[in-house]
């Protein structure tokens, strides 16, 4: 069941990095970032506020339960590490082909895996094992085919922010399955409804204070026009979707963060086959290997469990 959600949530993930691409090229990507939390915030609003002043969302999947100043810590810890996360890989999607973008990411859940391993304990049987080698082996296949289109993964400033987007990005997970994890089990114990909603809210607060201090000054540049586009409002349905979907996953019994993260980067398909068809990226047959690669080791995650 776990695992039918996490490509559920894949799915939705991969319409939302398309939409972000149609979103920020061209466009000033603060800005662009900001209306994107400040969206998600807003649709999330109504369930906080219905939650505390009524009884219609009560046995729902949809309630917001009370929470202390403790755990509103604990969210903002993670607005924080996102809201990190985010600005890196937004501006790495607006200088890089999505044809890149989108295996990098998928690549991300190998630093989860270690995470896990590590902190919760996780072990792979050697199904599992052989999914992330190849996830690992379509990684190293894309520096290379990259280079064809002067994008050098040792030297390019906007591969260094997709790397730090992706570390983050692994944090976030681990932190996320503490979040989530039963206090018998060590974790915090937290209601998913509590850290999806709040932490949106959170995060356009935050984003809203780093738009004033670091693009107000320099919007008078080319560079950081902004432009609504109505892709913006698709980046936040999609992205509250798919992590509506991702945060009820952790609460099912027997979840793996590390397999869940890893399916989770089954979204490169979607934003492959976009990327080809609408953006006209280039290099695509090799390209296409690495996203062989990918789907392969999807197949052995499946067969694993």
């Amino acid at each position: 069941m776990w695992l039918l959600m996490a490509f559920c949530s894949a799915l939705f993930l991969g319409f939302y990095d398309v939409f972000k691409k149609i979103a920020l090229t061209g466009n000033a990507v603060l800005p662009v970032l900001f209306m994107n939390t400040m969206i998600c915030s807003l649709l999330f609003l109504p369930f906080i506020l219905l939650s505390s002043h009524t009884d219609v969302l009560t046995g729902t999947a949809f309630y917001v339960p009370p929470s202390g100043w403790a755990q509103h810590g604990y969210i903002i810890v993670k607005s924080v590490i996102v809201l990190s996360s985010w600005v890196c890989g937004y501006v790495a999607m607006k200088h890089l082909p999505i044809t890149i973008v989108g295996p990098v990411n998928a690549t991300r859940p190998v630093l989860v895996l270690i995470g896990a391993m590590l902190v919760f304990g996780e072990r792979l049987n050697a199904w599992q094992w052989a999914g992330v080698s190849l996830a690992v082996l379509s990684f190293y296949l894309l520096s290379v085919s990259s280079k064809k289109e002067g994008v050098d993964f040792r030297h390019n400033a906007w591969v260094v922010f997709l790397g730090l987007a992706a570390l983050l990005g692994a944090v976030s997970g681990l932190y996320d399955r503490w979040l989530m994890a039963g206090e018998e089990h060590g974790g915090a114990g937290m209601d998913r409804m509590v850290v999806q909603s709040w932490y949106n809210v959170y995060q356009s607060l935050f984003m809203g204070l780093t738009l004033l201090i670091m693009w107000w000054r320099t919007m008078s540049k080319d560079a950081a026009k902004f432009t609504w586009r109505w892709s913006i409002l698709f980046i936040s349905l999609f992205l509250s979707i798919a992590d509506f979907i991702y945060f009820y996953t952790l609460t099912l019994p027997g979840v793996m963060i590390s397999i869940v993260s890893l399916v989770r980067r089954s979204s490169v398909v979607v934003s492959f086959v976009c990327g080809a068809l609408v953006f006209k990226d280039k290099n695509l047959t090799s390209k296409a290997v690495d996203l062989l690669l990918i789907i392969l080791g999807m197949i052995c995650l499946y067969l694993g469990l």
